[in-house]
């Protein structure tokens, strides 16, 4: 069984593969890989009552980042490599390297940054530059996952996340405020007006009570004035299906109290008319 374990399946100038080194390389996986499992159940089951999810998820993935790096060098350094040696060897080819990587480098120390300054975190709801607004379900080393209000998940770099304006949704007290937009014929009753849309809002489940929602007479405008509605909730990833309550709810009040949405339209008046030639025969 020794000479089995010690026999020589690869063998160089400075380096040799045997049995024995690769049952260890195994070993150290599988024990980095319960280690991590025994971490993820008892230690964070009970730092999650105390501390955010999020952070929990960053401190998760930063332990288990800086464990896998250890148990490499373990491994090589059983199987018989020269750390020293290769990082030596092997400088010229990072530097190669580097030169075609340089966006999956910048993208993994920016999941570095994420994970660190927890800026961005899991469970939170953002809104990037191109209007897609989505729930972090993930952050790896390189790329985040997301999943937006279609229930799709789409990959982002973390160098998206990092370099582009992000707005993060979820605030400290989870309100955020809003406004809805509501224009009337002249001539209306504005303070009837005023008086509907705070009936509206206050009459939604999934808006605040507390800020209380009020309403601004923003302009009057080309052809209708403007109202904007505001009001605080706490439901920001799925404002879209509110908005869409209150303009049902709007209308409806509108109408038994007869007053007028206008659409946009322009008068045209003609001062005189061209005078017409009758064509020569």
């Amino acid at each position: 069984m020794k000479k089995f374990l010690e026999y020589h399946l690869v063998e160089f100038s400075n380096f040799t593969l045997t049995p024995y080194s690769i049952l260890m390389a195994l070993i150290i996986v599988v024990a980095t890989w319960l280690f991590l499992r025994f971490v993820k159940k008892i230690f964070f089951a009970r730092m999650v009552k105390r501390v955010e999810q999020g952070t929990v998820a960053s401190i998760y993935q930063i332990i288990k980042y800086v464990v896998w790096v250890l148990s490499i060098i373990i491994i090589l350094q059983t199987i018989g490599f020269n750390i020293n040696y290769l990082i030596a060897s092997s400088a010229a080819l990072l530097v190669g390297l580097g030169l075609g990587v340089q966006q999956i480098f910048n993208d993994v120390v920016s999941g570095l940054f994420l994970l660190f300054e927890g800026n961005v975190k899991v469970g939170d709801v953002v809104q990037l530059e191109d209007d897609i607004i989505a729930t972090v379900k993930e952050i790896n080393l390189r790329i985040s996952k997301v999943e937006t209000r279609d229930n799709v998940i789409v990959i982002v770099p973390n160098s998206k996340l990092i370099s582009e304006n992000v707005i993060n949704w979820s605030t400290i007290d989870k309100k955020t405020r809003f406004k809805l937009e509501v224009g009337v014929a002249y001539g209306s009753d504005v303070k009837k007006v005023r008086e509907i849309l705070l009936k509206v809002a206050d009459a939604h489940p999934a808006i605040s009570k507390s800020p209380k929602p009020f309403v601004r007479f923003e302009d009057f405008g080309d052809s209708a004035l403007i109202f904007h509605l505001f009001f605080w909730t706490t439901r920001s990833f799925r404002v879209k299906n509110i908005n869409s309550d209150l303009r049902f709810a709007i209308n409806d009040e509108f109408e038994q109290n007869k007053i007028v949405i206008p659409f946009p339209q322009q008068d045209i008046y003609v001062k005189e008319l061209p005078k017409t030639t009758t064509p020569e025969k």
